[in-house]
């Protein structure tokens, strides 16, 4: 993406905009297409993935075969050009030395954040997930409703195209009709787990990911978009009939060439500098938010990566869109005499309530996978079936010892083998010669992997704070996590894995390991998911939140925080749809807000 230094920056901005990925990307796009001047600021580099993606490279064709590096955490073939659970010279520190409350932070180094590294999986979260309290009486309700949201879910679904199906499930809204696209065929293991799942109670339906499985329809969807802005209009249409749709190239982890997901840096990004109204500014580590005498934000501090000077720059509005954990970090660093815990912490709760998808996975092996004949099923990069929460019902008659749910994601393929083996030595060791031969072309493909991703209830000891003592090379103090799983995320892991069990078992298959005695076994560490969300939730009044239902801050009217920081909650729906959807939503109150003069 092309970028500026500091020197070629406007004096002042309309909008400065802290973040490049969903959410500063979103917000990106619609402030600019509809007229104002922005900047964004990204702690990474550049990045193109039309150019950068290796896409089409054979799995045996990394170095290393493809692992994990420390500068590579998930693996060579994974998009996230900077950036991990560890970042050179930016470290961040626990709370607790207890293994078990340990936080593991991904950050995203590069433009574009983690929408080049996420799984595109688009779930809208439903009415009882943005009224929790009022469902079951823990933790709190959001301030705006499912209906509320509805229309910016269609919009942000028709732009960035979503594949899937509507099922009229209970707390899983469906789209409009026309919306969503076809989704694709399911594996030979998506199948076999349907049909297990109706066995024994639990739905298997097409999921909902953000690839296109057909061309978007360029001619209409940016008039419904962009209603009286033929500007707009031309200017997204161009960008849709640049992107083609997915042809089962290679894992969307690697990035997508052809533009079939969304990625900010496909989607976004692009029609906001076709605009003219976009400057970037790459390696831009943000320090603060600046205020004035009148206690309205400035603009922004920020560390030039390439010089290592500090450097400002100025908008009317300032908009925190770095991801939950860095908006947290800049708005706690943020202190003045108006603002002396941290700006827009007038309710003293900036990085309380932090929470992240619980999670846990279980490998099966099914004997009727076994030795099947060779054939090419890698599919659209990702799942293509999954299971909503179904146990809606029996939590009502307190037949279960948790709240909320978790969703089941299916992992079935006979996936191109690259340098090693696609067996587990547990099936294949002390063979060699034509046994080994024949015992892995036998298992080869027949296993299948369910991974449950469920609510967690905000808790008193999930937060953030930032370290009295530890700072980066920047010199900027860094972020002190604390976490706690509840027994609510314990019991619903245990719950899941015999449920998994279950439905291996209809299968003729068994578990590949034996089940766990406790939560703790299983449960991934926190952070781990790379969901985390809130730490400035939006509240009712400014005592018990940070921002009101507009995403903007109750204390300084002219700061606004469009990532998942303002979550109320951390549903059993990935966040990213819920993240642009709520990052429309505020761009038309800040373009409404500025032009009767309000900020």
């Amino acid at each position: 993406m092309p970028t500026i230094s500091i020197s070629e920056a406007k004096e002042q901005y309309d909008a400065v905009i802290v973040g490049s990925g969903a959410g500063g990307g979103q917000m990106a796009y619609s402030l600019t297409l509809a007229g104002l001047k922005c900047v964004v600021l990204e702690a990474g580099r550049s990045y193109n993935p039309y150019t950068e993606t290796p896409m089409f490279n054979r799995p045996d064709q990394a170095p290393l075969g493809g692992t994990s590096t420390p500068d590579k955490d998930m693996g060579f073939w994974d998009a996230t050009v900077d950036g991990g659970w560890d970042v050179p010279g930016e470290p961040y520190t626990q709370g607790s030395d207890d293994k078990k409350r340990r936080f593991t932070w991904w950050r995203a180094r590069m433009m574009g954040g983690r929408t080049n590294h996420w799984g595109r999986i688009s779930l809208r979260n439903g009415p009882y997930d943005f009224k929790p309290y009022s469902y079951d009486g823990l933790g709190f309700d959001w301030p705006i409703s499912y209906e509320e949201v509805k229309p910016y879910y269609d919009k942000v679904e028709m732009l960035i195209g979503v594949h899937g199906t509507n099922e009229g499930l209970e707390n899983v809204p469906d789209s409009p009709p026309g919306v969503l696209q076809p989704p694709p065929k399911g594996r030979i293991g998506d199948l076999l787990t349907q049909k297990a799942g109706k066995k024994v109670g639990v739905p298997v339906v097409p999921i909902h990911r953000a690839v296109l499985t057909k061309p978007l329809a360029a001619d209409t969807i940016p008039a419904k978009l962009h209603p009286g802005n033929k500007k707009a209009q031309e200017i997204v249409a161009k960008s849709m009939r640049s992107r083609a749709a997915c042809f089962y190239a290679t894992s969307c982890g690697r990035g997508c060439s052809i533009g079939a997901t969304y990625q900010s840096t496909i989607v976004h990004l692009p029609p906001a500098e076709e605009t003219g109204n976009l400057d970037i500014i790459a390696n831009a580590h943000v320090r603060e938010v600046e205020t004035g005498p009148d206690g309205k934000a400035t603009g922004v501090v920020f560390i030039d990566k390439t010089t290592g000077k500090e450097e400002r720059v100025k908008g009317k509005v300032v908009i925190l869109a770095a991801s939950s954990g860095e908006t947290v970090r800049i708005m706690l660093n943020s202190r003045s005499n108006r603002h002396p815990e941290g700006v827009a912490n007038g309710s003293g709760i900036v990085g309380r309530y932090i929470t992240d998808t619980a999670a846990m996975g279980l490998q099966g092996q099914i004997p009727a996978l076994e030795n099947l004949p060779p054939h090419n099923e890698d599919g659209a990069g990702g799942s293509h079936f999954y299971s909503p929460w179904w146990g809606h019902e029996a939590q009502r008659k307190g037949k279960l010892d948790f709240p909320r749910g978790y969703h089941i994601e299916v992992g079935s393929t006979r996936n191109m083998p690259g340098g090693n083996s696609p067996v587990s030595m547990r099936y294949l060791r002390g063979l060699y010669g034509t046994k080994l031969k024949e015992e892995a072309r036998r298992y080869y493909g027949s296993f299948i992997t369910l991974a449950s991703r469920g609510e967690m209830i905000p808790n008193e000891d999930s937060f953030a704070e930032i370290d009295p003592k530890v700072k980066d090379k920047w010199g900027v103090p860094v972020v002190r996590w604390h976490w706690k799983w509840s027994d609510y995320e314990l019991n619903m892991a245990l719950h899941a894995e015999r449920t998994f069990a279950e439905i291996f078992d209809a299968m003729g298959g068994k578990a590949t390991r034996p089940l766990a005695k406790s939560g703790h076994d299983i449960l991934r560490p926190g952070g781990n998911v790379k969901h985390e969300v809130g730490g400035a939730r939006m509240g009712f009044t400014p005592k018990d939140s940070v921002c009101n239902k507009w995403s903007q801050t109750w204390d300084v009217k002219n700061l606004f925080l469009c990532d998942a920081s303002t979550f109320v909650s951390n549903p059993d729906k990935n966040p990213t749809l819920t993240i642009m959807a709520l990052a429309w939503r505020c761009a038309d109150y800040i373009i409404e807000q500025s032009a009767k003069g309000n900020l």
